[in-house]
C-alpha cells in the first residue's frame, strides 16, 4: 500500500482499482448487511466463493460482500452485475444454478426473480422491480456496488473525489456556503439545516472545535443509519472529512451504539484505512489539512440520542440531556463548539459536492430538497429501505413500493418518525412526504421510521405501546417528562383495561400540552405525539374503550374474549392442543368450548386455528355470560 500523498496519487489509484474491477466480466453482489446475515448470507456468500474456486472461475467471477440492499422482505438477495440481475432468497443449494446460468445461459433461476402480482411474471432486473423501481437511490446507491471494508471499492466509484476537489481548490467558506445553498436538512430528527448549524459552529468562539457522527439510532423498527454505516461507511467518513475543514474542526467523533457490531467495525474499518492511505491524520493530499476520527461505543440508552446527551455520553459521563440555553454548536463537547449531523446527513455531503446545488435542489420540494431514507416495516408487503425524493406521498410509499397491505386488510394509518412521531390516518395518505408538511399534522420525519397498521391495528393499544417505551427509556432528569409520561401510561393502562373515564382524555390533552412545552430536551417534549395524534385523529377509539368497554380491533386483552363458532368448528382439535392451559372443553358429540374461567386470552387457539375455517373468533369481553 501506498500513502496518497497529491490528488494525482488518489486519481493514479482510482484508475487502477477501476482496472482490476473491470478484469472479470462478472461480480456477484451478496448483501451481508445485519437483516441478510440472520437469514445465512454470510454462509451463502462463503459457498458462493468456494463454488466459483472450485469451478475454476476466480478470473472471470468475483463474489464481493456489500451492504443492505433495502428489499429486506427477500433476502438473502444476491445481484448480478453488470447485468444489475436481482435473486432474492437465494439459499445455498442454488449456487449451481445461478452460476451456469451465468456461464452457459442455461439453469433453472427464474424462482428466484421477482414475481410481479399484478402481470403474473418474474422480473429479473433491479429496475423493473417496482419496490426499486419508485424509488431515488443517491445515499444508498453504492451499497450494492462496494465492500464496504474495502476502501478501493468506495475510490473505484468515486469515493473521495468530493474531498479532493474540496482541498484542491476550495476555501472553507465556499465548502460552508455550498451546503447552505442546497439547504441539507439535518435527516436524524427535526430537519434544522446542516449549513447554518456548521456556520454556527465555525463562528463560535473556542478551540479546538468538532465535529460529530450521531449514529445512535435507537427508534423501534429503523435501521437507516445502521445500514448506511454498514455498507458505506467511507462515504460518512468523507462527508465528516469535508465538514470539519468547512467548520475548522481538527478532531472529529461516531458515536454508534454497541449493539450495531457491524456497522462499528466497519467504520473502524473504514478509519483505520483511511489513515493508510493518508486521508485521515496529518497533511491530508498535502494540503496542509489535518483531521482524525475516534468512534465510541454508545451504551444503548434512547435518549443519548440527543445531542447534548451524546456529548455527554462522550466526556464520560451519564447520557443526559443539557438545559440548551446556549447550543451544543457553541458550547458543547468538553464545552467547545460541536457539529452533531446524523449518518445519513453526513452521507449526503460528497454527493453535492462533487454533483452541486442545482442538482441536489433538483430533487424533492423547494423546503426540503434531497432525497430520503426510510425504513418501511409494519403491515405492508414489501418492507425494507427505501430512499425517495423528498415530497413524495405516503400513498406511492406504502402502495407503489411497499406494495399495499398483505392479506387483502385495509390500510388504517402510518407512524412516522419513531416512538415520539406521529400517527398519519388514511385521509392524509395523499401528503407529501417532507419535513413542514409532516410537522403540519401533528407527526415529524424523525429519523425516518414508517410504520404501517392495517385495520386490526388498535390505536389506544399504540399508543401505550409507543408511551411505555418512552416511560422506560426517559432519563428523569426532568419532572414534565419523567411524571408527565408515567401518568399517561397509567391512564392509556386503565382505558385499555376497560376501567377508564370520561375525564381521561381532556387530561391526557392536557398532559401533552404541559410536557411538549416544559421538558428539558426535544425527546421529552416530542414523547406526546404519538398519544396526541391517535386521540386526534381515532379518537372514537378511546370513547368506544372508554364508553363501550370494546376494542374494535380486538387487541386489549381485557376487553376481549375467545369463543368457538360451532357452525364453523371442524373438530379438528388444533386450537385444544395449543391452549396452555387446557381452556378448551370437548364434549362426548364433539363440540369445542372456550372455559372462559381457564382463558387466559393469550390467542394461541385463534392462531392455531386454520383460516380456512376461522372458528375461533374474538367477542366483547362483556358479551360472555358468567
Amino acid at each position: 500500500m501506498t500513502r496518497l500523498e497529491t490528488h494525482d496519487d488518489l486519481k493514479k489509484f482510482r484508475d487502477g482499482v477501476v482496472a482490476q474491477r473491470n478484469s472479470k466480466a462478472t461480480w456477484l453482489a451478496v448483501c451481508a448487511g445485519t437483516g441478510c446475515r440472520a437469514y445465512g448470507a454470510d454462509k451463502l456468500a462463503e459457498a458462493l466463493e468456494e463454488e466459483v474456486k472450485k469451478r475454476g472461475l476466480e478470473n472471470k467471477i468475483g463474489v464481493r460482500w456489500t451492504g443492505c440492499h433495502g428489499f429486506c422482505e427477500k433476502g438473502p438477495l444476491v445481484v448480478i452485475q453488470p447485468s444489475d440481475i436481482c435473486y432474492q432468497g437465494v439459499q445455498i443449494k442454488d449456487i449451481p444454478a445461478i452460476l451456469d446460468k451465468i456461464c452457459t445461459g442455461k439453469g433453472d433461476v427464474e424462482k428466484l426473480c421477482y414475481l410481479d402480482e399484478g402481470s403474473g411474471k418474474r422480473l429479473e432486473k433491479l429496475d423493473e422491480i417496482p419496490f426499486y423501481k419508485f424509488q431515488k437511490r443517491i445515499v444508498l446507491e453504492h451499497n450494492v456496488l462496494i465492500d464496504a471494508s474495502e476502501i478501493s471499492d468506495y475510490i473505484a466509484v468515486g469515493g473521495y473525489s468530493a474531498l479532493s476537489k474540496v482541498l484542491s481548490g476550495m476555501k472553507p467558506e465556499a465548502v460552508l456556503n455550498e451546503v447552505k445553498k442546497a439547504n441539507l436538512r439535518g435527516r436524524g430528527g427535526g430537519g434544522f439545516p446542516a449549513g447554518r448549524k456548521w456556520e454556527t459552529t465555525r463562528n463560535a468562539p473556542g478551540e479546538p472545535k468538532y465535529v460529530i457522527v450521531n449514529a445512535d439510532e435507537g427508534d423501534p423498527g429503523a435501521y437507516m443509519d445502521r445500514s448506511i454505516l454498514e455498507g458505506n461507511p467511507h462515504a460518512v467518513l468523507e462527508g465528516l472529512i469535508i465538514g470539519a475543514y468547512a467548520i475548522g474542526a481538527s478532531e472529529g467523533f461516531i458515536y454508534v451504539r454497541q449493539e450495531y457490531p457491524l456497522a462499528r467495525n466497519h467504520a473502524q474499518k473504514a478509519i483505520d484505512q483511511a489513515r493508510e492511505y493518508g486521508l485521515l491524520g496529518e497533511d491530508i493530499l498535502g494540503s496542509r489539512f489535518s483531521f482524525d476520527v475516534t468512534i465510541h461505543r454508545g451504551a444503548g440508552a434512547f435518549v443519548s440520542g440527543e445531542s447534548s446527551a451524546l456529548m455527554s455520553a462522550i466526556e464520560g459521563h451519564v447520557g443526559e440531556p443539557r438545559p440548551k440555553y446556549i447550543r451544543t454548536s457553541e458550547k458543547g463537547l468538553w464545552n467547545k463548539p460541536s457539529c452533531l449531523n446524523n449518518v445519513e446527513t453526513w452521507a449526503n455531503v460528497p454527493h453535492i459536492i462533487t454533483k452541486g446545488v442545482e442538482w441536489f435542489c433538483g430533487m424533492g420540494t423547494k423546503g426540503s430538497p434531497g432525497t430520503k431514507i426510510f425504513s418501511l416495516v409494519g403491515k405492508v408487503k414489501n418492507t425494507g429501505l427505501v430512499e425517495v425524493p423528498m415530497g413524495m406521498t405516503l400513498r406511492d410509499i406504502v402502495y407503489k413500493i411497499g406494495g399495499g397491505i398483505p392479506g387483502g386488510k385495509k390500510f388504517k394509518a402510518v407512524q412516522t418518525g419513531g416512538p415520539s412521531g406521529g400517527v398519519i390516518p388514511e385521509s392524509l395518505m395523499d401528503l407529501p412526504v417532507d419535513f413542514d408538511e409532516l410537522s403540519n399534522v401533528g407527526s415529524m420525519m424523525g429519523s425516518g421510521g414508517l410504520i404501517v397498521m392495517d385495520e386490526h391495528t388498535c390505536m389506544v393499544d399504540t399508543a401505550r405501546y409507543y408511551t411505555r417505551f418512552l416511560a422506560n427509556e426517559s432519563c428523569g432528569k426532568c419532572v414534565p417528562c419523567r411524571e408527565g409520561m408515567r401518568q399517561m401510561l397509567n391512564i392509556l393502562n386503565r382505558i385499555a383495561s376497560g376501567e377508564g373515564r370520561e375525564e381521561d382524555l381532556p387530561l391526557i390533552e392536557e398532559l401533552a400540552e404541559f410536557m411538549e412545552a416544559a421538558s428539558l430536551c426535544a425527546l421529552g417534549q416530542s414523547a406526546p405525539f404519538p398519544v396526541a395524534s391517535t386521540l386526534k385523529y381515532f379518537r372514537e377509539e378511546y370513547e368506544e374503550h372508554i364508553r363501550e368497554k370494546r376494542c374494535r380491533a380486538g387487541v386489549c386483552q381485557d376487553l376481549i374474549a375467545y369463543e368457538i363458532d360451532h357452525a364453523k368448528c371442524k373438530a379438528c382439535g388444533l386450537c385444544q392442543k395449543a391452549c396452555p392451559t387446557d381452556a378448551i372443553d370437548k364434549s362426548e358429540d364433539k363440540v369445542f368450548t372456550v372455559v372462559q374461567e381457564k382463558c387466559i386470552k393469550c390467542g394461541a387457539c385463534f392462531s392455531a386455528c386454520p383460516d380456512k375455517f376461522s372458528a375461533v373468533i374474538k367477542v366483547p369481553a362483556f358479551t360472555i355470560k358468567k
